[in-house]
């Protein structure tokens, strides 16, 4: 079955070119007291994956909005911790 459908959660950015773009959640995690979606480009009905974002997710009732991580620093420290726990998740 290598070609099963799997459905996935999406959200809406605009990028540095003020373009709407729709990124699906391939996976979450909490970091600090905080949640985090893991986000890949959706394009033409298909995954990206080649390109991985992290964004804040803030949950309100049944729906999440998200806010882009702005302080490169802090990005580059959230996403070191999402390796690792990706890497431990792997072992």
């Amino acid at each position: 079955m290598a070609d099963e459908y799997k459905e996935y959660v999406t959200f809406h950015v605009t990028d540095r070119n003020g373009t709407n773009v729709e990124m699906a959640v391939v996976d979450e995690f909490d970091f600090e007291k905080k949640h985090y979606v893991v986000g890949a480009v959706v394009k033409d009905d298909e995954i990206d994956e080649t390109g991985l974002y992290i964004y804040e997710s803030i949950v309100k009732g049944d729906d999440f909005i998200v806010q882009q991580i702005k302080r490169p620093f802090d990005y580059n420290r959230i996403a070191n911790a999402y390796m690792e726990m990706s890497d431990e998740e792997e072992e």
